[in-house]
């Protein structure tokens, strides 16, 4: 039989990728003036000058340019609520009262599965008009609510990581399923959605407050029967948290130490918030190759703390971490605008987040958080070519500060300071334009088609 022929794109523009961790190292940041990325069946197939590589445009393939813009690859969210949505914007608790007042609640709603797929296709349209094309997502305990992501993110071909909730006490009774109940619900979806299209499963206990010993065990069960499952929980966002846990778990080492025992730390584990962390658990994180989700936004909106962020990624024994907006308790879905809290929560704590750094966490950073760095976060060849197209006239503020730029360097720095969805002029999914902010009618399209991915 002969292969089909090739799906080729070609895209113009001043592009910036990095190639290496700048907390780590010097000279991360590619920076190509008049770029040229060619894309072939999803992947990038050639990055570099257009002078250079203009001649390898195949014949008929219309180049879609992009003036005063910055191409970036596709921004990498790794800790998020999709349920959260509707109690964005919740006034005035702190993580254990807010958790009771307002996230279980709405998360109750989420046992009607046409609820469930209003808010993730919702939640696709918001991200992906901010830039994101991948996150790390907690759902609910209802299986629906996976099913309902998971089926949104493929017809957008996006690669996500997500999975059902785990509670088997100290929430609502609709919020709260079994050890085993939670082990062969997990087990379906896994079988239904990992590894199908560009979808991975995260096995996904709330955190320790939430889960028996037996839950936790169950999880780790699961870790050990497939050997490139995520998981994600959360991990000391709060002291009154850390003092419950120690009661819950007296025979425990540390907060971190309940998650080791049952086997649930490990290279493809995500973090969330991480705050009040001591040098050990560093050293642990570090050994065992677990991840940390830094969500400044929502750690200052709950008033839980300041993330220590370069003592995580300490030269001495480095921590994987990379950027999460959370919400509902974070206030927006712009990694963008997240990167801008990122920079006042080191300056607060006595640190200074350059651009380069705060973009890295971004891309590159949180591709390497998920053990993803070999498929996202890059704007290389053979990575798969999810984009994110900024737009430096996208207000006539950032227009004109942008207009007055004497280096890359300034130029991202105005962006992590003054962007947000705003400033999105286009992503790309796979290779696909999946939003555009001059399309004419909606912005957002499934790929291949012209069908809205609406959220009405």
């Amino acid at each position: 039989m002969t292969a089909p022929p090739a799906r080729i794109r070609a895209i113009r523009g001043q592009a910036v990728s990095l190639t290496g961790n700048p907390f780590l190292s010097e000279d991360c940041l590619q920076h190509v003036a008049d770029a040229l990325i060619l894309i072939e069946d999803g992947r990038i197939a050639a990055f570099g000058d257009f002078s250079s590589l203009a001649s390898r445009i195949p014949p008929g393939v219309e180049v879609v340019a992009y003036e005063n813009a910055l191409i970036l690859p596709g921004l990498i969210d790794t800790h998020v609520h999709y349920p959260q949505l509707q109690m964005i914007a919740s006034y005035g608790e702190q993580l254990l009262a807010w958790l009771e007042k307002y996230t279980f609640p709405a998360e109750l709603q989420f046992a009607d599965q046409a609820h469930a797929e209003r808010v993730a296709k919702l939640f696709f349209r918001e991200i992906l008009g901010a830039g994101t094309t991948t996150a790390v997502v907690y759902c609910t305990v209802h299986p629906g609510s996976v099913e309902a992501f998971f089926a949104e993110s493929a017809r957008f071909n996006t690669r996500m990581i997500a999975g059902k909730v785990l509670m088997d006490r100290n929430a609502p009774a609709g919020l709260l399923d079994t050890a085993q109940r939670g082990y062969d619900e997990s087990k379906a979806l896994i079988a239904r959605w990992h590894g199908r299209g560009r979808q991975h499963y995260c096995v996904t206990p709330r955190f320790a407050p939430s889960c028996t010993q037996a839950q936790l065990d169950a999880a780790g069960a699961l870790m050990r029967e497939h050997d490139d499952l995520f998981l994600q929980t959360h991990l000391c966002e709060n002291t009154d948290e850390i003092a419950w846990v120690r009661e819950l778990f007296p025979d425990r080492a540390s907060y971190l130490d309940v998650y080791v025992q049952s086997g649930l730390v490990g290279p493809r584990t995500v973090l969330g918030h991480a705050i009040h962390l001591s040098e050990e658990d560093f050293c642990t994180c570090h050994a065992r190759g677990a991840a940390i989700a830094h969500c400044p936004t929502s750690n200052g909106f709950l008033g839980s703390g300041l993330f220590r962020l370069f003592d995580a990624l300490d030269p001495r024994r480095p921590v994987r971490v990379g950027l999460g907006t959370d919400v509902g308790a974070g206030t927006t879905l712009s990694l963008l605008k997240t990167l801008g809290e990122s920079y006042k929560v080191a300056a607060l704590r006595g640190t200074k987040l350059d651009a380069v750094r705060g973009f890295w966490l971004a891309t590159l950073g949180g591709a390497e958080a998920l053990r993803l760095d070999d498929r996202i976060g890059r704007i290389a060849p053979g990575h798969d070519a999810d984009l994110c197209v900024l737009d430096l006239a996208a207000t006539p503020l950032l227009n004109f500060r942008t207009a007055t730029c004497g280096s890359i360097e300034e130029l991202l720095f105005v962006l992590m300071t003054l962007g947000d969805h705003r400033t999105v002029r286009a992503t790309w999914v796979a290779g696909e334009p999946v939003y555009d902010n001059r399309r004419a009618g909606d912005p957002l399209v499934y790929p291949g088609t012209d069908a809205a991915g609406s959220g009405a």
